[in-house]
């Protein structure tokens, strides 16, 4: 654990709320990891490349996912149950410290260039609490868009090496993206930690 708080950044590391409207809010914190993570994230966990359907047809995602966490399911992709591994647990730990919110599972997706890219969506699923999703990335700042809606309010940000975006109840009135740039782009790993609500919780 002490490796791991080494990570932490302590001078300018202070959040920034960016949106805040009654429960809803988005905030940012740049810096708050300082060590390159990707080799141990990238030789650590176990990636795979999904396959969506689109319009009938099939395609491979534009990026790799892992999952750990209890058993979820969003857009037709199953991931079973898997316990958070080592680097995980200690990177969930520092963040629980921070917001005092217990996450118990993380999606990982591994934006290998600028090709790679994640389209408009919301992660709303039934068992997800929606309370807080942490949103960690690691390598090249890629631009992270989110709107609302059926309404005009808009954010565009860039999400630097070691910065977590914090996004509180967003996730029924707004959705977000990661578009696709021709820009030459260094890999990128993007950690977005949950809570999933098990069935206990659910019935």
């Amino acid at each position: 654990m002490d490796r791991m708080r080494a990570l932490k950044e302590m001078p300018d590391r202070s959040p920034r709320t960016l949106f805040r409207e009654g429960s809803e809010a988005l905030v940012f914190i740049p810096g708050f990891f300082t060590n390159d993570l990707i080799a141990r994230l990238r030789s650590e966990l176990v990636w795979r490349q999904n396959k969506i359907r689109v319009y009938g047809r099939w395609y491979d995602e534009p990026r790799l996912t892992t999952w750990y966490g209890p058993e979820y399911t969003y857009s037709g992709i199953r991931w079973p149950s898997s316990p958070l591994v080592a680097v995980l647990e200690e990177i969930a730990g520092l963040l629980a410290a921070e917001t005092g919110f217990p996450f118990n599972s993380v999606l990982g997706n591994w934006y290998r260039d600028g090709r790679d890219s994640m389209g408009w969506h919301r992660d709303n699923e039934p068992e997800m609490d929606q309370s807080l999703i942490a949103s960690v990335s690691f390598g090249s700042s890629r631009r992270f868009l989110i709107r609302e809606r059926g309404g005009e309010r808009s954010f565009e940000m860039g999400l630097g090496h070691g910065s977590v975006l914090l996004m509180q109840n967003m996730q029924e009135r707004w959705e977000h993206a990661v578009p696709k740039t021709s820009k030459p782009m260094g890999e990128r790993i993007n950690l977005t930690f949950r809570r999933i609500r098990v069935k206990e919780e659910l019935s």
